[in-house]
């Protein structure tokens, strides 16, 4: 079954160049463009995709926005973002994955890195990797945002919270498991119960929660 995908960019050229990589993939199908955020998000509640690839910076409504307006509807649950940029700097990252993005790459990718990218968020996965996450908690320590209590995160056990610091750490299911001496499928079921507990559609999003909570302090794991 292929993964069903709708483009988002103001530049025809990025569009054409997009779908071409894609069209030769095996498993993956174009089932909407648009221009600009405004028309993407109309497109998405038509459609329905598995994947939106998101630029950030568009005119009428941004990509931020409409990464919102997906994540904030129920009927597009399923619906994972990747946002496609030329901006790499922190403030973008950081924002995106706020909004909800559960992938954040560069326009200067290799084909094979979108194709791994659409298959990794379509499989539930995330592309926030180790090396950006510590760069967000060092960003993140620099400008320290004070957070109002959380009872969601005040009520999970001391597990839950050993668990998600390694999460926030960077750490997989399997290197969880090693560092707590669980088995790997319990590791899975401690990551999966955090992401229904602190409502976070994937891992970045709980990262982010990790540091900004005091779970995850900035040097651990010597990054």
């Amino acid at each position: 079954m292929s993964v069903r995908v709708v483009l988002v960019d103001d530049q025809p050229l990025v569009r054409a160049g997009v779908a071409a990589l894609l069209e030769g993939a095996p498993g993956v199908e174009i089932v909407g463009e648009a221009a600009d955020g405004r028309a993407g998000l109309s497109i998405v509640r038509q459609v329905v995709p598995d994947v939106v690839l998101m630029d950030l910076r568009m005119p009428v409504l941004d990509g931020l926005e409409a990464t919102r307006g997906i994540v904030a509807d129920p009927a597009l649950a399923s619906v994972e973002v990747v946002v496609l940029t030329t901006f790499d700097g922190d403030e973008e990252v950081l924002e995106a994955i706020r909004a909800g993005a559960s992938g954040y790459l560069l326009k200067d990718f290799q084909p094979h890195e979108l194709r791994t990218a659409i298959a990794t968020v379509a499989a539930g996965g995330s592309l926030l990797a180790p090396d950006v996450a510590r760069r967000l908690l060092r960003r993140l320590a620099d400008e320290p945002v004070p957070r109002p209590r959380d009872p969601r995160i005040e009520s999970l056990t001391g597990r839950e919270r050993e668990v998600l610091r390694h999460v926030g750490l960077g750490e997989t299911n399997e290197e969880i498991a090693r560092s707590l001496h669980l088995s790997p499928a319990t590791a899975r079921t401690y990551v999966s119960r955090l992401l229904a507990r602190l409502d976070a559609r994937d891992r970045s999003r709980l990262v982010i929660l990790a540091y900004e909570h005091g779970i995850v302090r900035v040097g651990e794991g010597g990054g």
